[in-house]
């Protein structure tokens, strides 16, 4: 999870207007579902291939014999909110969930490095829709859809961009990676050094140095990659709605017209909304063809 407030203040982010809390609560948030004794819901460890070596994952396997639904959740940077409450309630609504952790993040043997976040989602992807794991998994290959939280999000919009086999995209108080490529590298050192808990093989100065190649994935580059996505946009009040509201922008010019946007009251882990959160998307996943 980036420190909102000082990347916010370090790349002038602007702030959304806010938005009334969900109305309507799925029964997924208070309701466990019926036990199927052939077919229960169950978690299952995962080893997935990319670069050279296996990346951890735990999917979140929901009851019933399947084939289910099934959405790829991406962790920010480094990744303290994983937000696995939202993976359970969306379980209980009948959606598998698969949360991996990048190369050299929380245990993922590797070094860690921010394009290589970007091929890991790719072999994640790759890995759920192989047929040796589709059918164990009880995975629908034709309902795939991906969640991500702070650069998370700049995970699942970017590989969201390019691959046309996604259901969906929602992006959860997103910060942009890739606008941070012109920004003056002494704040993006100082950002680093606050977020890189349970990274291998970093250092403030080596991200920040990655950081300024990456322009080509910032949102309003990418934007036009989206337009046939349908994609939930949902921002907090973090100081980094503006970089949403680029990308949402950006859609809309290319012609996007399946964009839905909220914005809460809420710090950018969402501490104090998170029915509301489960509310949100479950609401909006639930309404996917």
């Amino acid at each position: 999870m980036i420190r909102a407030l000082t990347l916010a203040l370090l790349l002038g982010a602007a702030t959304s207007a806010a938005a009334a809390p969900s109305s309507v609560i799925p029964a997924a948030i208070y309701t466990d579902p019926p036990a199927d004794k052939a077919h229960p819901a169950s978690m299952e460890v995962l080893h997935i291939p990319s670069g050279g070596v296996e990346i951890n994952a735990i999917a979140y396997l929901a009851t019933g014999a399947g084939p289910h639904p099934t959405v790829i959740l991406f962790h920010g940077l480094p990744g303290n909110e994983k937000n696995l409450d939202l993976a359970q309630a969306i379980r209980r609504a009948g959606w598998n969930v698969v949360a991996p952790n990048y190369r050299g993040s929380w245990g993922s043997p590797g070094n860690y490095r921010f394009r290589q976040n970007l091929a890991d989602a790719d072999a994640v992807l790759a890995f759920v829709r192989d047929p040796a794991n589709t059918g164990r998994l009880r995975i629908d290959t034709r309902r795939l859809a991906l969640v991500g939280h702070s650069m998370g999000g700049w995970v699942a919009a970017n590989t969201a961009s390019h691959d046309t086999g996604l259901i969906g995209v929602v992006t959860i108080s997103a910060g942009d990676a890739g606008a941070m490529a012109s920004a003056p590298r002494a704040g993006v050192v100082a950002t680093m050094a606050d977020n890189r808990e349970a990274l291998a093989g970093v250092t403030p100065e080596s991200m920040a140095d990655e950081v300024a190649t990456l322009g080509d994935t910032a949102f309003p580059k990418i934007a036009p990659g989206l337009k046939a996505t349908p994609y939930l946009a949902l921002t907090s009040d973090d100081g980094l709605a503006g970089f949403t509201d680029a990308l949402v922008a950006g859609v809309k010019v290319a012609g996007g017209t399946k964009v839905s946007t909220a914005h809460v009251a809420t710090d950018h882990s969402w501490s104090d909304r998170r029915i509301d959160l489960e509310a949100r998307i479950i609401t909006w996943l639930q309404g996917l063809k």
